[in-house]
């Protein structure tokens, strides 16, 4: 693995638990002031929430990989289609992962198009999306900006020579 890909890795990583962090704040900021709940089944279960966060949290840590490692560094640009694709992305993995566990738990099919209507009509999918997009165009944005250095970072008294 080359320095490039090594430091895409570490900061993917980052942005991640970044973005991990951001849903999960957005989502109880979004509950308390609309007062409403993230899922307002009663009957979903316990896991279907973080399972729902943590589905969208791996699809966004995978989309970040596939950008930051996937092409040479040369290429790197501010990716802000494949920030489009990736908050859309999330969106849908929210959606559809709570839905298939809530219609697993009720044992009805026809709850999870009710759940995924329910879901596409709160704020709190689009929160998710929105979220996923910014954090990857920021990444993305890192990565173009770190494109032409070799090594690690330096400080600016390091780099007196130059």
């Amino acid at each position: 693995m080359q320095d490039y890909q090594k430091y895409a890795t570490i900061v993917a990583s980052f942005a991640t638990v970044l973005y991990l962090s951001l849903v999960v704040a957005a989502l109880g900021l979004i509950s308390l002031a609309t007062d409403r709940e993230v899922i307002p089944e009663t009957d979903a279960g316990p896991l279907v929430g973080p399972s729902m966060v943590g589905g969208a949290v791996i699809l966004v840590f995978v989309m970040l990989l596939m950008l930051g490692v996937g092409g040479p560094a040369a290429r790197e640009r501010v990716a802000v289609g494949w920030a489009f694709l990736t908050g859309l992305c999330a969106l849908l993995v929210f959606i559809l992962v709570g839905a298939v566990l809530y219609a697993i738990d009720t044992g009805a099919l026809v709850q999870l198009l009710i759940f995924a209507a329910a879901q596409l009509q709160s704020p709190f999918p689009w929160a998710t999306g929105i979220l996923a997009m910014i954090v990857t165009l920021v990444y993305s944005w890192i990565l173009a900006a770190r494109v032409g250095e070799h090594g690690r970072p330096l400080w600016p008294w390091e780099r007196r020579g130059e």
